[in-house]
């Protein structure tokens, strides 16, 4: 029987959207919030190029949102999009007040573009690590609000349901010890999945343990098919990718191929501003000769005068700096890499999913916010603004009274090894997809191994990739078109008709699936 504790909320994350939560709900209770590793260490803490924000008024809030519900490719909820960019200002003045510190010239706040935006709407701080600047601020504040207990080296094991509603969490700390954390509500915050592929800017973290959980305790999960690869990560052998900002290009770095041609024109009237699905797969395609041999694209910044190159981009120019690489000198081998999935565990506007008890906001979450294809920089602003609304909402629900321990569920111990599967789904269910592929994904993922999954963290997440994984394939098998980051090259063009909708998945735990420990 492991040991059980209650509080009034429970947030599995502490990244952006975690950590706004928790300020939120610990006016209203005592807030658990787990993090699997040391505080500080999420997505976004690697986020580098900012937070988009429309905070010149009215017109800037407008085209903000045109500009999201156009890159979103047709899929893009017009009324979740409209609460973004209307109660980001809101949000991003609180950081503000907080004690978060933006770059600013001359006492204003600069402001950058990316692509696919129609101005200069993007905040950033220290240069390039925007995303560690709040969540220091996040944390700082959160760490001072007496109603929060913050766990470090913490996994999730699995939800607990009873009937059709969350009552808590199994977690698993470092010493091995399973602890039940019950809870009136349950925020899932955990962030992105980019380790189910070989290539990727995530941290190691990012298992899409909160998708798999959700999945395995029956919740509706959408859109998995739309997984956004970054087009610009440092491409050198034996070297980590590295992301390499998109405000790179929004300060007017050139992108060539082999030859040292620009090649973005033949793609795209926005040329390196593209959105990134169009700038990803250009790259894809240049990287390719004749006979499919690799063929290095590079990013190019050496036109760019009337800047100091490592003032702007301090982390950026530091890494490169360590393999000998300088932007206003070096052409910078770049490809595209595995950075942010649009899908995840359906949610409405408030952070609710199907099943009573249980939210999730952030990366974790589809609100359908980004349809196919996400708008650049709108993802620091999406954890602010729905962590906010899920935790008003969790505020909402009933005292937990009398609900029994529930039941957690567990996947089966994949056949394979982590880099298997990673290898697997960057080959067949990557940028470039088609039907053969992805049934062989789907042929690889099936292999299982009788017996409970294992209760350590290496095992837990290797069983949530796995999990992840499938919902990937199986949502790419269905989506027989091509749409914003989803791209088939056996149904290469938009289908309205048949497509111009969501997919929902429903994986729920088998009957024959082992129970989590009491």
């Amino acid at each position: 029987m492991a040991d059980v504790e209650t509080f009034e909320f429970v947030v599995v994350g502490a990244g952006i959207a975690g950590l706004r939560a928790a300020i939120e709900l610990a006016r209203a209770g005592r807030v658990l919030v787990v993090t699997k590793e040391a505080l500080g260490e999420s997505n976004t803490s690697y986020a580098q190029g900012g937070i988009a924000v429309a905070m010149s008024g009215p017109e800037d809030v407008a085209l903000h949102l045109e500009d999201t519900v156009a890159a979103g490719d047709g899929l893009v909820n017009r009324e979740a999009a409209r609460v973004l960019v209307e109660e980001g200002p809101l949000r991003v003045q609180e950081l503000l007040q907080w004690d978060t510190h933006f770059d600013r010239e001359n006492g204003e706040l600069m402001l950058t573009r990316e692509g696919a935006h129609s101005r200069n709407r993007i905040l950033h701080a220290h240069g390039d690590a925007t995303g560690a600047e709040i969540g220091r601020a996040l944390l700082a504040h959160a760490q001072a609000e007496k109603n929060i207990v913050l766990r470090e080296w913490t996994s999730t094991i699995a939800l607990r349901v009873d009937g059709d509603a969350v009552v808590g969490v199994d977690l698993l700390d470092r010493a091995g010890r399973v602890t039940e954390a019950r809870a009136r509500g349950v925020l899932l915050a955990s962030g992105g999945a980019g380790q189910v592929y070989s290539d990727t800017t995530n941290p190691a973290v990012a298992t899409g343990d909160g998708i798999a959980m959700a999945a395995y305790a029956g919740a509706e999960i959408e859109d998995m098919e739309f997984y956004q690869f970054h087009p610009t990560a440092l491409s050198l052998p034996g070297v980590q990718r590295f992301l390499l900002s998109e405000a790179l290009r929004g300060e007017g770095a050139y992108l060539r191929n082999a030859a040292g041609e620009r090649f973005m024109e033949r793609y795209h009237p926005l040329l390196e501003l593209a959105p990134r699905d169009v700038v990803a797969r250009a790259i894809t395609r240049e990287g390719m000769g004749p006979e499919g041999e690799p063929r290095t694209v590079f990013l190019d910044m050496r036109h760019v005068t009337g800047m100091d190159l490592a003032v702007r981009f301090p982390g950026i120019s530091a890494f490169l700096a360590d393999h000998g690489l300088r932007l206003e000198r070096d052409l910078i081998p770049v490809r595209p890499a595995a950075h942010y999935l649009m899908g995840g565990v359906r949610t409405d506007v408030d952070g609710g999913t199907s099943l009573k008890r249980l939210y999730a906001a952030g990366e974790v979450a589809c609100t359908e916010v980004h349809g196919a294809n996400r708008l650049a920089s709108n993802s620091l602003l999406e954890g602010l603004v729905f962590g906010a609304r899920a935790a008003r909402a969790m505020r909402e629900e009933p005292e937990l009274m009398g609900a029994g321990l529930g039941e957690a569920k567990l996947g089966r111990r994949p056949a394979f090894a982590k880099a298997d599967l990673q290898q697997m789904m960057w080959q067949k269910a990557g940028l470039l997809r088609d039907a053969e592929g992805l049934r062989e994904a789907e042929a690889f993922l099936a292999r299982e191994e009788a017996g409970e999954a294992e209760l350590r963290r290496d095992a837990l997440e290797l069983g949530h990739l796995h999990a992840v994984a499938k919902l990937i394939v199986r949502s790419a098998l269905a989506r027989e078109e091509s749409r914003g980051a989803h791209f088939r090259n056996d149904f290469p063009q938009r289908d309205d008709a048949r497509y111009g909708k969501h997919s929902v998945v429903v994986l729920a735990a088998r009957a024959d699936a082992p129970s989590a420990p009491e």
